[in-house]
């Protein structure tokens, strides 16, 4: 039993250390699209996007629109 339980532990804190490493880099931008959406608007200010994309592919847009 306790050779299992510690199998549980182990599993279960790697599982808990992947997931507090994606929440700031995932799910929290998807949580908060209005503070995101201002930074990005800021970031790209001046940024004129035919300058820079390499020709033939497609011009990038915003990462929070939705489809």
């Amino acid at each position: 039993m306790a050779g299992l339980l510690r199998t549980v532990f182990i599993f279960g804190g790697f599982a808990a250390v992947v997931g507090a490493a994606f929440y700031p880099i995932y799910f929290r931008p998807l949580l908060q699209l209005e503070e995101y959406k201002k930074e990005q608007s800021i970031n790209r200010a001046g940024i004129v996007q035919e300058n820079i994309q390499p020709p033939g592919l497609k011009v990038w847009s915003d990462p929070f629109g939705r489809k």
